[in-house]
C-alpha cells in the first residue's frame, strides 16, 4: 500500500512490523491477515469511522441521533424479563434540565452496578418524541477527555482497536521524519492542505473532529489525484502512442444525408457529432463514450458517424449484445442507407453455411460498407478490407477483451462506445476516466413524456382494468417482476406466478408471454421476437428486457415490487415503452417500508430525465450498487467518497490533466513520487514517459 512513498534513504517505512515492540509471531500474523506487512502499511491503515462520545445537550440533539449524555440516576433500576433470556432494564436520568428514560436491553447485571444518585455516562439512540434513550454503552462517572473522539479501524481475528492504535503510534514516532509527501507543494498551498505527516497523525490521533476533518480532506484529495493521474496518463499514452487513422469524410455527403432525415437533429446531437468528427479527423485513435438517455437519438448519431467513415473509403462495424437488437439496427440502417447505395449487412450466429461464407467474402472484398452483428463479429474468420470505425452499443455488456478483439479487426480504427444508461458525471469521470465522454442531454422535439404513477398493491384491480383498456386499443403491455419463482427469502411477486394469474384473467382475450434469465438465449430471442411481432399482447418478464428491443406498439409498463429496483434500473425499464406515437404509461406497484423506498417512487413520478435520476440514485444507493450489481470498474477508495466528495474529484481530475500535459511533470525531480506511482500501477515502464 502506497509503496511509491518508500524511497532509498527512508528504509524505516519498508521495515517489517515484526520489528515493533510488542509484536510477536501471533500479532505479526494477525497484521499480515489485515494486509499490514511493513511500517508503511501500518501508518497508512486508516480508520473507517470515528466514535463521537462527546457529551451532547439534548435540546440540540436530532430525533434518532446517536448521542452521549451525562447525568444523575434519579430512580431505582427496574427490570423486566420476556421471551427466552431477554430483558429490559430502565432508569430515569436527570441530564441538565431533562428527565430522560434510559433503556438497556439484555444487560440485567447492570441492576447491581447502578444506584440512585450515581453520575453515569450513556451513549445510545435518542427518541425525541418519547424523551428516551436506547443505550448502547454505559460507564460510571463523567466522560474522560481522551475518550471523547476515537478512531475505529476495520479489524480481523483477535486484533483490537486498542492494540492497533498503540502499534500505529509507535510506528509513526519512529518513521515520521521519513514520510514523503507526493502532492506537489503548490497544490498543498493552493488548497490549504495539511502535509502528509500531520494528516496521518490527524487521522489516527485527532485532538478534535475539526483536526480529523482537515486530515481527511487532505487524504481525499491525495486519493483522487493519484487515481486521476493514472487515468489521465493512460489517456495521454493511449492517444499519443496508438497510431490512429485520419478520416477525411465528405461534409457534402453528411449535409445531404441530414437534410433528407424526416426530423431535424437536436442541438445536443449536433454538438456530439462535432466532437466525434473532430476525433475522426485527428491522426489519433478515437476512444469516446457516447451517453444518451433512452430515445435521445443515439442511433442516428451512430449512423451519421458511420456515413462519415464510408464517405472517406472506410468500412464500419456496429456490435450489439443480442441478435434481435442487431436485426432491428440492420433494418433501421438499411432504410436510411439503401436509397444512397450504402450496403448494410447482418452477421449473427444464426447466419450459417453458404450465406455466411458469401457474406464474409463480400466483407473481406470491401463490398459491404457496414457490418452489424453480435459477438459473432469478433470471430477469427471475420475480416474487414478497410475498417475505419467501430461502434459498440451498450458497451458495458461486452468484456474488455471482446471490445479489444473487434478493434483489432482493422488498422487502429476509431472506436465509439454507446450506452443508454445515464451515468452521473462523478461515475463517468471515475470509471471511464481514460475515455472522452460525449452526452446527448436533450430529447427530440414532439416526443411525449411517459406518464408515471405509483400505485399500492391494493389497487391491482384498477391496474388490470387500465391494462385491458390499453390492450383493447391494440396496444401491448410489459409486466416486470423482480424474481423468477417463489422464494422463502423475499416476499415478492415472481414472474411465473404473475404469468399464471394474468393468463387466467385475460383467458381467451389476450395472449401472455413469459421471459426470464433462466431461459436459453435462443428461447429468449424467440419470446422477444414473438412479442415484437405482436404474437403476445402481454410480456411478463424479469429485468432481462432492461436493454432490449424496440416495440413501438407497447404503451404500458407495469413493474411489480418496484421498491426493489434502483432508480436507474426503473428508468431503463420504463424506457421500453414510449417508443411509438401513442401516449405511454409506467405504473410502479410498490409498498415501500422505508423513507428511501418512498423517496425513490416519488422521484420516478416527478421526472423522465435519466441524468437527474442517475444522480439521485447515486445519492440514495451509493456507487457500488449503481449498476444493479457490483461494478468491477469502480475503484475502491479508503477515505474518499465519490458521491459526497465529487467537487474534490473534479478538481483532482483537472489538476491531474494539467500535470500530465506539462513537460515539467515528466522531467522534474519534484514530481518523481507521482511518476513512481504510475510505474507501480504499470502505466509507465520507468519514472519518465518513454
Amino acid at each position: 500500500m502506497d509503496s511509491h512513498l518508500i524511497k532509498k534513504g527512508n528504509e524505516p517505512l519498508g521495515e517489517s512490523v515484526a520489528n515493533l515492540n510488542g509484536v510477536g509471531e501471533e500479532t505479526a500474523q494477525q497484521l499480515t491477515d489485515m494486509g499490514i506487512v511493513t511500517i508503511n502499511d501500518l501508518i497508512n491503515y486508516l480508520p473507517y469511522r470515528y466514535d463521537d462520545f462527546r457529551v451532547k445537550d439534548l435540546s440540540e440533539a436530532a430525533h434518532e441521533e446517536r448521542v452521549t449524555i451525562e447525568g444523575r440516576v434519579h430512580s431505582e433500576p427496574a427490570i423486566q424479563f420476556f421471551g427466552k433470556k431477554k430483558s429490559r432494564l430502565t432508569i430515569r436520568l436527570l441530564s441538565g434540565p431533562h428527565s430522560v428514560k434510559v433503556t438497556f436491553f439484555n444487560q440485567p447485571y447492570l441492576k447491581k452496578k447502578i444506584n440512585v444518585q450515581d453520575i453515569i455516562t450513556v451513549t445510545g439512540k435518542w427518541d425525541r418524541h418519547r424523551q428516551m434513550i436506547t443505550a448502547q454503552t454505559f460507564k460510571l462517572g463523567p466522560q474522560q477527555g481522551e475518550e471523547e473522539f476515537s478512531p475505529v479501524y476495520p479489524l480481523k481475528g483477535a486484533m483490537t482497536n486498542r492494540v492497533l492504535k498503540k502499534l500505529i503510534h509507535q510506528a509513526l514516532n519512529r518513521s515520521e521524519s521519513f514520510i514523503i509527501d507526493p502532492i506537489p507543494i503548490e497544490f498543498v498551498q493552493r488548497y490549504r492542505l495539511l502535509n502528509r505527516r500531520d494528516a496521518l497523525f490527524g487521522m489516527h490521533f485527532p485532538a478534535n473532529p475539526e483536526e480529523m476533518k482537515q486530515s481527511r480532506r487532505r487524504f481525499v484529495y491525495e486519493e483522487f489525484l493519484l487515481f486521476q493521474l493514472k487515468m489521465q496518463a493512460l489517456r495521454k499514452i493511449e492517444r499519443e502512442q496508438s497510431r490512429g487513422i485520419s478520416i477525411s469524410y465528405s461534409e457534402d455527403d453528411i449535409t445531404a444525408f441530414t437534410a433528407r432525415l424526416p426530423f431535424p437533429l437536436t442541438a445536443a446531437q449536433k454538438r456530439v457529432l462535432e466532437e466525434i468528427f473532430q476525433d475522426m479527423r485527428s491522426p489519433h485513435r478515437m476512444n469516446r463514450l457516447l451517453q444518451g438517455d433512452v430515445g435521445s437519438g443515439k442511433t442516428v448519431v451512430a449512423a451519421i458517424a458511420l456515413l462519415g467513415a464510408i464517405s472517406a473509403g472506410f468500412q464500419g462495424a456496429l456490435m450489439v449484445p443480442t441478435e434481435i437488437l442487431a436485426e432491428q439496427h440492420a433494418e433501421s440502417l438499411n432504410q436510411l442507407f439503401s436509397p444512397i447505395g450504402i450496403t448494410v449487412a447482418l452477421l449473427t450466429s444464426s447466419v450459417k453455411g453458404k450465406k455466411r461464407a458469401l457474406l464474409l467474402d463480400q466483407l473481406a472484398q470491401g463490398e459491404i460498407d457496414i457490418m452489424i452483428g453480435t459477438h459473432a463479429l469478433i470471430q477469427d474468420e471475420v475480416n474487414f478490407r478497410n475498417l475505419g470505425l467501430v461502434i459498440t452499443d451498450e458497451q458495458h455488456r461486452f468484456g474488455v477483451n471482446q471490445r479489444r478483439v473487434l478493434r483489432e479487426k482493422g488498422e487502429n480504427p476509431d472506436v465509439l462506445f454507446m450506452t443508454a444508461t445515464p451515468i452521473p458525471r462523478t461515475l463517468a469521470i471515475t470509471v471511464f476516466g481514460e475515455m472522452d465522454v460525449s452526452i446527448i442531454d436533450e430529447m427530440p422535439a414532439g416526443r411525449k413524456p411517459i406518464e408515471t404513477y405509483w400505485a399500492k398493491e391494493n389497487m391491482l384491480d384498477r391496474i388490470l382494468t387500465f391494462m385491458e383498456k390499453e390492450l383493447n386499443k391494440g396496444r401491448q403491455v410489459y409486466v416486470i417482476c423482480p424474481l423468477i419463482e417463489e422464494s422463502d427469502k423475499l416476499d415478492v411477486q415472481n414472474a411465473i406466478d404473475v404469468h399464471m394469474q394474468l393468463e387466467q384473467f385475460f383467458w381467451g382475450r389476450f395472449s401472455v408471454g413469459l421471459m426470464h434469465g433462466r431461459l436459453h438465449p435462443d428461447e429468449k430471442e424467440k419470446v422477444m421476437k414473438a412479442f415484437s411481432e405482436n404474437e403476445f399482447h402481454i410480456l411478463v418478464s424479469t429485468t432481462v428486457v432492461e436493454v432490449g428491443v424496440n416495440v413501438p406498439n407497447a404503451s404500458l409498463m407495469v413493474i411489480y415490487d418496484a421498491e426493489r429496483f434502483g432508480l436507474s434500473q426503473l428508468h431503463q425499464l420504463r424506457g421500453r415503452v414510449g417508443r411509438g406515437s401513442d401516449q405511454s404509461y409506467c405504473i410502479l406497484l410498490a409498498d415501500p417500508k422505508n423513507e428511501v423506498g418512498k423517496e425513490r417512487m416519488k422521484i420516478m413520478t416527478e421526472t423522465n430525465d435519466g441524468f437527474v435520476l442517475s444522480e439521485k440514485d447515486l445519492e440514495l444507493r451509493g456507487p457500488g450498487d449503481f449498476f444493479g450489481r457490483k461494478q468491477s470498474g469502480l475503484p475502491e477508495f479508503r477515505v474518499a467518497d465519490m458521491v459526497h466528495d465529487y467537487r474534490a474529484l473534479e478538481v483532482a481530475r483537472d489538476d491531474a490533466h494539467k500535470l500530465v500535459e506539462s513537460q515539467s511533470f515528466w522531467t522534474e525531480e519534484r514530481f518523481e513520487p507521482l511518476r513512481d506511482h504510475l510505474v507501480e500501477e504499470g502505466i509507465l515502464s520507468g519514472s519518465k514517459l518513454d
